[in-house]
């Protein structure tokens, strides 16, 4: 089972949420929690592993060998303005490519070949209870989603199931988080119960069912703020799976890298009933 953890705003507990509760379930069940903010990853630092292997990671950008017919093929196809042509003079902009070869392949002589040009690295490590796989993407490097792309497929391709895949997401709602959420089984939306946290809840929900996953919420430090998030998700017949308290020792627990489960009845009470959620739908998928 692929469960992505997301929500519409930062900060709201994604990587509180996917350490721990993949911290929880490996103690039962084989996991492996794989860290998609490719641009700011730090679930690492909740999850001490000893590494295994980096591997540096490629996309594939145009390089122009400097003959050109003025036929402006390559400007004309390419959807992202990443080539311009001035005269028998290509200019590429390599920050905007998006690798999708189409000036390369139409190009009639041939003068934009691909070459591979490293983005970022890619971190394999084991702990004592799972498997571990984090990306980072190059300082300057614009695009996440390549990164993101080649991590999920990496993981797809080498723990096949039965595992479970616990990918913690970027924030927002941007290109990156659709890509994370592209190969899931279930979305977690994790929120806060303040206005800001309904407002960016609001619209990732609208993107998972514009993606038509099935998902369910999350509320993170419940106490502050109000009951807007509860009244919305009882409007639009969300789910409520759990309820992680508003507490100070939970967050200067957190502070210093630590596991809350581990240490807090309430956060294990939670993640208990994550599990119980996700493997009743599991059994009702396979049935």
């Amino acid at each position: 089972m692929n469960v992505v953890i997301a929500s519409g705003k930062g900060g709201t507990g994604k990587t509180t949420l996917a350490t721990n509760l993949a911290s929880y379930l490996a103690l039962n069940h084989k996991v492996v929690l794989s860290d998609l903010d490719v641009e700011e990853p730090n679930s690492a630092l909740f999850v001490k592993g000893e590494l295994q292997q980096q591997t540096d990671k490629f996309k594939m950008i145009p390089k122009w060998t400097g003959e050109c017919t003025e036929c402006g093929i390559c400007q004309d196809v390419c959807a992202y303005n990443a080539i311009m042509q001035l005269g028998k003079h290509i200019i590429l902009h390599a920050q905007l490519c998006h690798s999708c070869y189409a000036c390369s392949e139409l190009c009639p002589i041939d003068a934009l070949p691909m070459e591979a040009v490293q983005m970022g690295i890619m971190n394999e490590a084991k702990t004592p209870v799972m498997d571990f796989i984090e990306s980072r993407l190059n300082i300057g490097e614009e695009q996440a989603v390549p990164l993101i792309k080649e991590t999920s497929r990496y993981v797809r391709d080498n723990f096949p199931d039965p595992v479970i895949k616990i990918f913690d997401a970027p924030p927002g709602t941007s290109c990156p988080v659709i890509e994370a959420v592209k190969t899931a089984d279930y979305v977690i939306l994790v929120t806060e119960p303040t206005p800001f946290g309904l407002h960016d809840m609001s619209l990732m929900v609208g993107v998972v069912r514009d993606m038509e996953k099935p998902f369910g919420v999350v509320i993170n430090r419940y106490g502050i703020g109000n009951d807007d998030v509860l009244d919305y998700c009882k409007r639009e017949g969300i789910e409520v799976i759990a309820r992680i308290p508003n507490q100070r020792q939970i967050a200067e627990t957190y502070s210093r890298g630590e596991l809350l489960f581990e240490k807090f009845p309430d956060v294990k009470s939670a993640l208990e009933q994550i599990e119980q959620h996700l493997f009743t739908l599991n059994r009702e998928v396979v049935s």
